[in-house]
């Protein structure tokens, strides 16, 4: 790989929590090494506890590395996520850098369709515009229409999800964490999200995911790593487990 050619280079990675309770020190993952390039999809692996969450909270700078360096190439620069200046990830996280989970943060008393347009005005998208593509993609998701005016902190969880998704996805980002992201899913909205998910790889969006059942992106994949044995090895590709409808 050229020298030049990632838009994110990990280094050394390491994460440990201090349980103090215990007295006792949780190594989450160490040494951890890779190289991503534009429209590139890495695949994590790894059992239960392995630490692919945590890698990716970690990027994402959710939480702070004890050694390590994760060299992402923005547009203002070349940048080390592990020690930049918390407004310096802020404005990344707005402009740049996305995070995929299973979970909403639902805001009391704000429509469906506001909270999945946000991105869009946030970036100074015009409004009615904005509502638009919202509604574009709580129906991709498969989001009943008489939901779209209603309040997501009274959805099923499945429902918040799908919402979730078309927040997340909606505005094109740099680069995309993807954590779990299908589960809960119905398989309209998981074949929706393969669907979209190929999109942006197809515009260059890099992106980094945990899957409980990997094929239903198997034919997105281009590596893989283990956090198990942190080997990075070509993809092993599945029969998606998805049904589009």
């Amino acid at each position: 790989m050229n020298a030049n050619s990632f838009i994110l280079r990990v280094q050394g990675l390491a994460k440990t929590f201090r349980m103090f309770h215990l007295e006792a020190t949780l190594h989450a993952f160490e040494d951890v090494s890779f190289d991503l390039s534009a429209g590139e999809f890495l695949l994590l692996r790894g059992h239960n506890g392995a630490g692919k969450s945590t890698l990716l909270r970690t990027i994402w700078r959710s939480y702070l590395p004890v050694a390590g360096q994760v060299l992402y190439q923005s547009r203002h620069g070349e940048i080390d996520l592990a020690n930049a200046a918390d407004v310096d990830i802020a404005l990344l996280r707005r402009e740049e850098i996305g995070f995929v989970t299973q979970f909403l943060n639902a805001r009391p008393r704000v429509a469906a369709q506001d909270i999945v347009a946000e991105p869009l005005l946030l970036a100074g998208h015009e409004r009615t515009a904005a509502l638009e593509q919202a509604r574009h993609w709580l129906d991709q998701f498969g989001v009943r229409r008489e939901l779209w005016r209603a309040y997501p902190s009274t959805f099923s969880g499945g429902e918040q999800q799908k919402v979730n998704l078309a927040r997340a996805l909606i505005l094109p980002q740099r680069l995309l964490l993807l954590d779990e992201p299908t589960a809960s899913l119905d398989a309209g909205a998981r074949a929706a999200l393969v669907s979209r998910l190929a999109e942006l790889k197809a515009q260059g969006v890099a992106m980094i995911g945990v899957f409980h059942h990997p094929g239903d992106v198997a034919q997105l994949i281009d590596r893989e790593i283990n956090l198990g044995t942190r080997v990075v090895a070509p993809a092993q590709h599945e029969e998606p487990q998805y049904v589009a409808v």
